[in-house]
């Protein structure tokens, strides 16, 4: 169904929040070869378009899998700087105001990368990505589930030095047999630092997992949290106690979790007052970026002016701004639906 064409000048106009993004996610193809030349890594694919042909995804481990291979190009400060940078001016142009990125910080010390120049490289981006646009951000350091609770204690405990340059926890990478159950200590000795707690449940996993999320982990967010209609107690938990959902369409649709985006619960959970919001995911392997996601979603699934407004106010009161720039930022999001 085509976009109406007042939706689509809300939607470029809304000031976005992005709070599910995987930064190594936003490797697009071309720079995956041009920094494999740069360090001599030998690709599987021998050219941009063998990479592009590589994303028919049947589930998120075939994803998994290259996005995995994608990351080995990444060795040095200026790799993980150019990597976010290229991310902050595709966001600035979707209008995204501020952004909560995940990092796998395991993907990259198991390579031999020291965890400083992951997190100079990124943070180099943030603090110009601030300047040049003011755009602002944090840092959220994701565990992957796939891996021993061992590692994650591992890894905790080795970003300490980092604290003051990452504001929560995330759980991501394979769901299935990989419970949040599995890292309930690890995040108990995160939130007693400070650190905010979120996690993916839901996508491949059952609603089970979501409530283990929620009941073990602790999480102020959920990311995915789509099968969470699995469960009509959990909808109405979700809803009363505002608990938002980091949603993210396309990736939903790459990654076979829907067969159509029409079929996707969206707009179903949105209307039945649960706080879903419009994530990107890893958009150089979905096919689109947040703003990709508002127009796909909307045309989809039918979503209203108003629905598209309060996807972004959601998203703003979820994130974990401090209250005077989420106050702010809602301002400026209503000021901008009243133009429209």
């Amino acid at each position: 169904m085509p976009l109406d064409p007042s939706l689509e000048r809300l939607i470029r106009r809304l000031p976005k929040v992005e709070l599910h993004l995987h930064i190594e996610g936003t490797l697009e193809p071309e720079m995956m070869f041009a920094l494999a030349g740069k360090h001599g890594v030998a690709l599987p694919y021998d050219s941009v378009e063998a990479v592009r042909r590589a994303y028919a995804f049947h589930d998120l481990q075939s994803f998994l899998d290259l996005y995995y291979a994608g990351c080995d190009v990444l060795r040095d400060r200026r790799d993980f700087y150019t990597l976010a940078m290229a991310y902050f001016a595709r966001a600035h142009a979707d209008n995204v105001v501020h952004a909560e990125l995940f990092f796998d910080p395991q993907t990259h010390t198991a390579r031999g990368i020291p965890l400083e120049v992951v997190f100079g490289g990124l943070r180099d981006a943030m603090e110009d990505a601030q300047r040049r646009y003011g755009l602002t951000s944090e840092l959220i350091l994701c565990f992957l589930r796939h891996l021993s609770e061992e590692d994650a204690f591992a890894t905790l405990d080795a970003a300490l030095p980092f604290r003051s340059e990452f504001i929560g926890v995330g759980l991501d990478s394979g769901e299935r047999g990989n419970p949040p159950s599995k890292f309930e200590r690890v995040f108990a000795k995160a939130r007693d630092l400070g650190l905010r707690p979120v996690a993916h449940a839901g996508e491949e996993g059952p609603a089970a997992y979501i409530h283990e999320a929620l009941d073990l982990l602790k999480v102020e967010r959920i990311d995915h949290g789509v099968r969470c209609d699995e469960d009509p107690a959990l909808v109405e938990r979700l809803a009363r106690d505002h608990i938002p959902l980091t949603v993210c369409p396309l990736s939903n649709l790459k990654l076979c979790v829907v067969k159509d985006l029409a079929d996707h619960n969206f707009a179903a959970l949105l209307r039945r007052g649960v706080a879903v919001t419009i994530n990107s995911d890893d958009p150089a392997y979905f096919g689109g970026y947040i703003a990709d996601n508002y127009r796909a979603t909307a045309a989809a699934t039918g979503l209203t002016a108003a629905e598209l407004v309060t996807c972004a106010e959601n998203a703003a009161r979820a994130s974990f701004l401090p209250t005077p720039a989420r106050d702010g930022l809602l301002a400026q999001i209503r000021a901008e639906a009243a133009r429209a």
